[in-house]
Protein backbone atom coordinates (compact mmCIF):
# COMPACT_ATOMS: atom_id res chain seq x y z
CA UNK A 1 0.00 0.00 0.00
CA UNK A 2 2.87 2.74 1.10
CA UNK A 3 4.55 1.95 -2.37
CA UNK A 4 1.43 1.96 -4.67
CA UNK A 5 0.18 5.30 -3.26
CA UNK A 6 3.18 6.67 -3.57
CA UNK A 7 3.70 6.14 -6.98
CA UNK A 8 0.29 6.70 -8.04
CA UNK A 9 0.58 10.24 -6.39
CA UNK A 10 3.16 10.97 -8.93
CA UNK A 11 1.33 10.22 -11.19
CA UNK A 12 -1.87 12.14 -10.10
CA UNK A 13 0.22 15.29 -9.28
CA UNK A 14 1.89 15.24 -12.93
CA UNK A 15 -1.47 14.59 -14.49
CA UNK A 16 -2.93 17.63 -12.41
CA UNK A 17 -0.03 20.12 -13.77
CA UNK A 18 -0.40 18.85 -17.14
CA UNK A 19 1.36 15.38 -18.17
CA UNK A 20 -0.73 12.68 -18.58
CA UNK A 21 2.04 10.42 -19.77
CA UNK A 22 1.65 8.04 -16.40
CA UNK A 23 -2.31 8.19 -16.72
CA UNK A 24 -1.97 7.29 -20.52
CA UNK A 25 0.14 4.15 -19.52
CA UNK A 26 -2.05 3.17 -16.89
CA UNK A 27 -0.18 4.27 -14.22
CA UNK A 28 -2.13 6.47 -12.42
CA UNK A 29 -3.76 3.47 -10.22
CA UNK A 30 -3.84 1.65 -6.83
CA UNK A 31 -3.30 -1.57 -8.57
CA UNK A 32 -0.16 -2.63 -7.23
CA UNK A 33 0.60 -5.25 -9.83
CA UNK A 34 1.05 -1.48 -12.40
CA UNK A 35 3.84 -0.84 -10.25
CA UNK A 36 5.81 -3.94 -9.36
CA UNK A 37 9.83 -3.70 -10.95
CA UNK A 38 10.42 -7.47 -11.62
CA UNK A 39 13.80 -6.97 -10.21
CA UNK A 40 13.16 -3.93 -7.34
CA UNK A 41 10.24 -5.62 -5.94
CA UNK A 42 10.60 -9.60 -6.68
CA UNK A 43 13.90 -10.20 -7.07
CA UNK A 44 16.21 -8.68 -5.00
CA UNK A 45 13.57 -8.42 -2.05
CA UNK A 46 12.47 -12.21 -2.35
CA UNK A 47 16.93 -12.96 -2.43
CA UNK A 48 17.77 -10.78 0.92
CA UNK A 49 14.58 -12.60 2.56
CA UNK A 50 16.03 -15.82 1.92
CA UNK A 51 19.71 -14.84 2.32
CA UNK A 52 18.61 -14.00 6.12
CA UNK A 53 18.62 -10.24 5.68
CA UNK A 54 18.45 -8.20 8.66
CA UNK A 55 16.19 -5.60 6.59
CA UNK A 56 14.11 -5.66 3.11
CA UNK A 57 14.98 -2.99 0.32
CA UNK A 58 13.70 -2.77 -3.16
CA UNK A 59 11.73 -0.41 -5.48
CA UNK A 60 8.91 -0.08 -7.18
CA UNK A 61 8.86 0.72 -10.93
CA UNK A 62 8.82 4.45 -11.34
CA UNK A 63 6.20 6.47 -12.73
CA UNK A 64 7.07 7.72 -16.24
CA UNK A 65 6.82 11.65 -16.07
CA UNK A 66 7.55 13.97 -18.74
CA UNK A 67 8.53 17.08 -17.34
CA UNK A 68 8.53 19.02 -20.78
CA UNK A 69 4.50 18.09 -20.42
CA UNK A 70 4.14 20.25 -17.26
CA UNK A 71 2.81 23.93 -17.46
CA UNK A 72 5.49 24.87 -15.34
CA UNK A 73 8.46 22.47 -15.64
CA UNK A 74 11.22 23.86 -12.57
CA UNK A 75 8.13 24.67 -10.74
CA UNK A 76 6.20 21.82 -10.99
CA UNK A 77 8.93 19.20 -11.07
CA UNK A 78 9.46 19.77 -7.21
CA UNK A 79 5.13 19.41 -6.86
CA UNK A 80 5.22 16.24 -9.00
CA UNK A 81 8.69 14.92 -7.02
CA UNK A 82 7.05 15.66 -3.12
CA UNK A 83 3.91 13.82 -3.86
CA UNK A 84 4.97 10.42 -3.39
CA UNK A 85 6.53 11.23 -0.06
CA UNK A 86 3.81 13.42 0.70
CA UNK A 87 1.49 10.39 0.26
CA UNK A 88 3.51 8.38 3.05
CA UNK A 89 3.68 11.23 4.84
CA UNK A 90 -0.57 11.27 5.21
CA UNK A 91 -0.64 7.69 5.21
CA UNK A 92 2.38 7.71 8.66
CA UNK A 93 -0.73 9.93 10.18
CA UNK A 94 -3.52 7.75 9.19
CA UNK A 95 -1.12 4.99 10.53
CA UNK A 96 -0.43 6.53 13.84
CA UNK A 97 -4.60 7.38 14.52
CA UNK A 98 -5.40 3.81 13.88
CA UNK A 99 -2.67 2.73 16.13
CA UNK A 100 -3.67 4.70 18.93
CA UNK A 101 -7.31 3.45 18.26
CA UNK A 102 -5.65 0.16 18.52
CA UNK A 103 -4.02 0.39 21.85
CA UNK A 104 -7.40 2.31 23.43
CA UNK A 105 -9.87 -0.03 25.30
CA UNK A 106 -12.50 0.77 22.92
CA UNK A 107 -14.18 -1.62 20.41
CA UNK A 108 -10.95 -1.10 18.31
CA UNK A 109 -8.59 -2.71 21.23
CA UNK A 110 -6.14 -5.11 19.30
CA UNK A 111 -3.15 -6.20 19.69
CA UNK A 112 -2.56 -7.56 16.05
CA UNK A 113 -4.08 -3.99 14.48
CA UNK A 114 -1.88 -2.45 16.55
CA UNK A 115 1.06 -4.65 15.38
CA UNK A 116 -0.22 -4.03 11.91
CA UNK A 117 -0.59 0.01 12.35
CA UNK A 118 2.88 0.13 13.76
CA UNK A 119 4.33 -1.67 10.70
CA UNK A 120 2.59 0.68 8.33
CA UNK A 121 3.78 3.77 10.23
CA UNK A 122 7.53 2.52 10.67
CA UNK A 123 7.34 1.52 6.80
CA UNK A 124 5.68 4.68 6.04
CA UNK A 125 8.35 6.94 7.82
CA UNK A 126 10.99 5.26 6.52
CA UNK A 127 9.74 5.16 2.88
CA UNK A 128 9.60 8.82 3.05
CA UNK A 129 12.90 9.46 4.60
CA UNK A 130 14.97 7.61 1.97
CA UNK A 131 13.00 9.55 -0.70
CA UNK A 132 13.22 12.39 0.29
CA UNK A 133 17.03 12.18 0.96
CA UNK A 134 18.85 14.48 -1.90
CA UNK A 135 20.10 11.80 -3.92
CA UNK A 136 19.15 11.34 -8.03
CA UNK A 137 17.37 9.20 -8.90
CA UNK A 138 15.46 9.59 -5.38
CA UNK A 139 12.57 12.07 -5.15
CA UNK A 140 14.86 14.40 -3.08
CA UNK A 141 17.24 14.16 -5.72
CA UNK A 142 14.74 15.46 -8.34
CA UNK A 143 13.50 18.23 -6.13
CA UNK A 144 16.66 19.34 -5.18
CA UNK A 145 17.44 19.75 -9.03
CA UNK A 146 14.41 21.43 -10.09
CA UNK A 147 15.68 23.86 -7.09
CA UNK A 148 19.03 24.23 -8.75
CA UNK A 149 17.70 24.52 -12.39
CA UNK A 150 15.40 27.43 -11.22
CA UNK A 151 18.17 29.52 -9.55
CA UNK A 152 19.84 31.52 -12.55
CA UNK A 153 23.09 30.41 -14.58
CA UNK A 154 22.48 26.92 -13.19
CA UNK A 155 25.31 25.15 -14.12
CA UNK A 156 23.58 21.82 -13.97
CA UNK A 157 22.12 20.38 -17.29
CA UNK A 158 19.14 17.70 -17.40
CA UNK A 159 21.98 15.69 -19.23
CA UNK A 160 24.14 16.30 -16.34
CA UNK A 161 21.51 15.32 -14.31
CA UNK A 162 20.22 12.42 -16.12
CA UNK A 163 23.74 11.00 -16.01
CA UNK A 164 24.38 11.16 -12.25
CA UNK A 165 21.42 9.38 -11.64
CA UNK A 166 22.82 6.22 -12.30
CA UNK A 167 25.61 6.99 -9.85
CA UNK A 168 23.50 7.65 -7.22
CA UNK A 169 21.69 5.07 -8.02
CA UNK A 170 24.15 2.27 -7.97
CA UNK A 171 25.40 4.39 -4.67
CA UNK A 172 22.26 3.52 -2.80
CA UNK A 173 22.17 -0.24 -3.91
CA UNK A 174 25.45 -0.50 -2.59
CA UNK A 175 24.58 0.90 0.52
CA UNK A 176 21.05 -1.30 0.68
CA UNK A 177 23.39 -4.83 0.35
CA UNK A 178 26.50 -3.78 2.63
Amino acid sequence: LAITLHEAAHGYVAKLFGDRTAEMLGRVTLNPIRHVDPVGTVLLPGAMLLLGSPFIFGWAKPVPVNFNNLRHPKRDMIWVAGAGPGSNFVQALVWAMVFVAATGTGALGSVGLAKMAQIGLMANLVLMALNLLPIPPLDGGHILFALIEKAKGSPISRATYERTSFVGFAVILVVAVF
